[in-house]
């Protein structure tokens, strides 16, 4: 560690307000690059986020050096930490196509509120360097990551008056090597005969001949791909 910085481990007013002004801005570093990206979570959030666990490090250490009391300070970074994850689980939507959205704004929440912890408790060093890394992996990983070849995924819809084709259907997925990831079934209104099926499958094998064979099995009255 630094030892230029030993005199602001100390807990004291200037070691506080040096912890809250390095809490607001690793906070904010992190929480910029999530506001120009118009996500849920963005630049006052993450900066409440890492001063409030922040304040609650500092709180935990007062009440153990200061106050001289009979306390476990892990026990409140720990309750921040369980916190963290009710906040992080509001950023997660599933949109209609089923994809999920904010889990990387849910996780950057998680560990700006440890950074918070890591700085309240006096660790400037990690607090800068992960709140750098952070950003590092939001900007420069995300560039990367959008280059990374994805499995096509799509979802057909399947009209058909027998029960049984819909497990045929699903056994041709399988055998052409695609996972389905999502199956909805209902009966169509005023048709009782009649069933749908929405299919969500992943694979490399394209929609339109997939949907093409489907058309032609027993009993499918209509395939195509949403």
């Amino acid at each position: 560690m630094l030892e230029f910085l030993n005199p602001l481990r100390e807990l004291n007013t200037v070691s506080v307000l040096v912890r809250l002004a390095v809490a607001v801005l690793s906070g904010a570093i992190i929480g910029l690059e999530r506001s120009a990206k118009n996500r849920p979570a963005g630049f006052r959030t993450h900066i409440l986020v890492c001063m409030g666990a922040s304040v609650a490090a500092m709180t935990a250490l007062y009440i153990f050096l200061k106050l001289k009391l009979p306390t476990d300070v892990s026990r409140m970074a720990a309750q921040v930490i369980s916190g963290l994850g009710f906040i992080g689980a509001g950023t997660i939507v599933i949109t209609k196509n089923m994809s999920i959205r904010g889990l990387t704004t849910a996780a950057g929440l998680w560990t700006t509120g440890i950074i918070g912890l890591a700085i309240g408790a006096g660790y400037y060093e990690l607090g800068i360097a992960a709140s750098i890394l952070v950003l590092i992996a939001e900007t420069l990983f995300h560039m990367l990551g959008r280059k990374i070849r994805h499995t096509p995924e799509y979802t057909i819809e399947i009209h058909y008056n027998e029960k049984t084709s819909l497990d045929q259907v699903l056994r041709y997925c399988k055998d052409s090597r695609m996972s389905i990831v999502n199956l909805k079934i209902h009966t169509l209104e005023g048709k009782d005969t009649l069933y749908a099926a929405e299919v969500r499958v992943r694979g490399s094998k394209q929609p339109e001949p997939l949907t093409e064979h489907i058309a032609h099995m027993k009993g499918i009255v209509s395939a195509a791909a949403l």
